[in-house]
């Protein structure tokens, strides 16, 4: 069962103030009621040593000074002479223990009787019942006991004042307890808010909840409730670490199963798409093995095998220039350039290209700038307009347009071609990925193109994207952030 501390606290302030007040009130009550009785005792004594010098001096008066015939027969004079010197009542025993004098009226009692027995064995004694003190004392002349003086003293004062000093102590410590235990128990209390505010931000840290309050005190609790905070902040900082680290880790592995991937299916594609030209090559080479003399052969081999070696070196160098953006990060000669300019030399660097083709032309340039590596903007256009060459329909027309919007230049390059399927146009981009792979072979095309195009284009910060792709052709687009004039 788990107590709360504030009323582990409010039970001990409260034990603690009674018990001290209790204590304090009995040793001072007690003390009280010794001194009461140390008075009476001493004044008892006092009349007792008076009884036994006017005892002897009224014997030193009479002719006969035997005390015992002196107490048989003046004894009842003597303790009416006694009882005026002490004010108090007063009664005689003789050796026997019989009255002999009675200065007072006195109800006989057993307990007188007892502490008189005591007191005839020349012994002070003295009883006390209810409100009244009896002081028995021997009575002695030339040393020797004659008789026992008994005193009868009234504590009815001594009582009624240890009474009200009892009630003193009563209503002053209840005043004096609810007061200390209100101001404890807001000093304590204090504490005890704290105490549970630590614990309330040591529980929130538990449960992962990082905000904890600062605490404003001056003191170690103040210190410990910073202690907490700064621990909990550098845990929540550790914690944002972590998960960003596995974040990170997260995608680094992603990123190196995908790049894993991605290389096995680049060194198939490779083997596949060099295996295709060698081929051919290596059966040229064997039919004029066997046929060295046919002359027709011969031309057709030059031919065949100039056309696939042209080939296989246009694949090596866009295959080395693919490695190389995956391993190395160029420092590009960014520039402002003017767009238009940029498009119409490419398009006059593939004219000849159009030509042979019979390929028309439709151009809507206008002027806009950017910046961006001249050398690589030209690679990216001449990527694409080959591509718009290669995969054209013969007497086909090919349109080339920029504009800007959003403070982006926008390049357009369209063809009249056969089109790509909208379930590969998110795969168009990949190395050696090719929509119709006996049209490629046909052109020299290993689907690297346009995979080099988007690298090239994303590194000057620019994107590309398939706007259109159906039977009537296929549009590329190129964004490009703009530039004033």
């Amino acid at each position: 069962m788990r107590i709360s501390i504030k009323l582990k606290f409010s039970l001990f302030l409260a034990g603690h103030l009674l018990l001290a007040v209790l204590v304090l009130s009995l040793l001072v009550l007690q003390g009280i009621e010794r001194n009461q009785r140390a008075q009476s005792e001493r004044l008892l004594a006092q009349q007792a040593d008076t009884a036994n010098v006017y005892f002897i001096q009224s014997i030193m008066e009479q002719s006969n000074k035997v005390p015992e015939t002196f107490l048989k027969t003046k004894g009842e004079a003597f303790g009416e002479q006694l009882k005026l010197i002490s004010g108090q009542p007063v009664v005689l025993y003789d050796g026997s223990g019989a009255v002999i004098g009675r200065g007072g009226e006195f109800p006989p009692s057993d307990s007188i009787k007892q502490t008189l027995a005591y007191a005839l064995e020349n012994k002070t004694a003295y009883l006390v019942e209810g409100e009244s003190m009896y002081y028995l004392t021997p009575l002695s002349a030339g040393g020797k006991q004659i008789g026992v003086v008994q005193f009868y003293y009234s504590l009815r004062d001594h009582q009624a004042f240890y009474q009200e000093i009892k009630r003193l102590f009563i209503y002053i410590g209840t005043g004096v307890f609810a007061l200390s235990f209100l101001l404890a128990y807001l000093f304590f209390n204090s504490f005890a808010r704290s105490i549970i505010k630590l614990n309330d931000s040591v529980g929130r840290i538990r449960e992962g909840q990082f905000n904890v309050p600062v605490m404003k005190r001056r003191d170690e609790i103040g210190e410990l409730g910073a202690g907490i905070a700064a621990m909990s902040e550098r845990l929540k900082a550790t914690m944002r670490d972590k998960d960003e680290e596995r974040e990170k880790l997260a995608l680094a592995v992603r990123k190196l199963s995908e790049l894993d991937r991605q290389q096995k299916e680049f060194i198939g594609n490779v083997t596949h798409e060099f295996k295709t030209p060698l081929t051919s090559i290596k059966a040229y080479l064997d039919l004029l093995d066997m046929y060295p003399d046919d002359e027709e052969l011969l031309a057709t081999a030059k031919i065949h095998i100039s056309g696939e070696t042209q080939r296989l070196y246009e694949m090596v160098e866009k295959v080395l220039q693919l490695s190389a953006m995956e391993k190395y990060d160029f420092e590009y000669n960014k520039q402002r350039i003017e767009v238009r300019g940029t498009i119409e030399s490419a398009l006059n660097s593939l004219k000849g290209k159009m030509d042979k083709f019979g390929l028309a032309l439709e151009t809507d340039l206008r002027e806009a700038y950017m910046e961006a590596d001249k050398d690589y903007m030209n690679i990216v256009l001449a990527n694409l307009l080959d591509n718009a060459i290669k995969y054209n329909k013969t007497d086909g027309c090919i349109r080339v347009s920029n504009f800007v919007k959003d403070n982006e230049v926008i390049i357009e390059i369209s063809d009249t071609g056969i089109g790509i399927p909208g379930e590969v146009a998110d795969k168009i981009f990949e190395a050696f990925y090719t929509v119709d792979k006996n049209r490629s072979r046909e052109h020299g095309g290993a689907g690297l193109g346009l995979s080099l195009a988007k690298r090239y284009a994303e590194t000057q910060g620019g994107s590309i994207s398939i706007v259109k792709s159906d039977d009537s052709g296929t549009t590329f687009r190129m964004a490009f952030p703009s530039q004033s004039r």
